[in-house]
């Protein structure tokens, strides 16, 4: 069975699993999902959700961001951990999105990662959830889960991205990418996956049963 064909079978397996593939992260457009991305950096999604309604409450958009001060924004983001800077990141962030002049998102990963604090992994959430583009997110929960089902031997993610990319059909990488960082989550745990209760153990040639 080729990579190819294995991830369409995973995907639509866990397709059914989860049928909800929004993000776990809050947000209400896409200059708050982009924020939140970058605050979710070494930190839990629920972190960065209790911190952002009181972060966008007092500055709801780029113009907003780019004039705070930073010791108020580090304030704020202070639980979600390197608060520095990432408060740093944001404002600057913000103020790069201000000079396009309409406060839009750039759309491409070249243009996405100019912006401070953004990897490829945040580019690939804004691409994938705010333009509809093929995205391979990879986060903890995705390296660990797509090694464990054989589809990578690369521990760096820009490698795994990559080989990917190439691997996995571009109309399912997108699901694919959110369904594994799902099972990761659910099943698939780092300690103790659950193998006995996991829809992909018959696919799986790490199960432990």
């Amino acid at each position: 069975m080729t990579k190819s064909e294995k991830a369409r079978m995973v995907t639509s397996i866990l397709n059914l699993e989860y049928p909800d593939r929004k993000p776990l992260l809050n947000y209400n457009n896409p200059f708050e999902l982009l924020i939140a991305v970058i605050l979710s950096a070494q930190t839990t999604d629920a972190g960065v959700n209790k911190v952002t309604p009181e972060l966008f409450k007092r500055y709801p958009g780029p113009s907003e961001l780019a004039a705070a001060e930073q010791n108020d924004v580090e304030a704020i983001i202070h639980s979600t951990g390197f608060y520095r800077v990432k408060a740093a990141n944001i404002i600057k962030t913000a103020a790069a999105l201000q000079d396009r002049g309409d406060n839009s998102l750039p759309n491409t990963m070249k243009e996405l990662t100019s912006l401070p604090g953004v990897g490829r992994k945040t580019a690939n959430v804004i691409l994938y959830h705010i333009f509809d583009q093929p995205a391979i997110i990879v986060d903890t929960h995705f390296k660990r889960v797509s090694k464990r089902l054989g589809f990578t031997k690369f521990t760096e993610p820009e490698k795994i991205e990559k080989q990917l990319s190439r691997a996995i059909p571009k109309e399912i990488q997108s699901d694919f990418s959110m369904t594994i960082n799902l099972h990761g989550r659910k099943y698939c745990f780092a300690r103790k996956p659950d193998c006995s209760g996991c829809p992909l153990k018959d696919l799986c040639p790490s199960v432990q049963i």
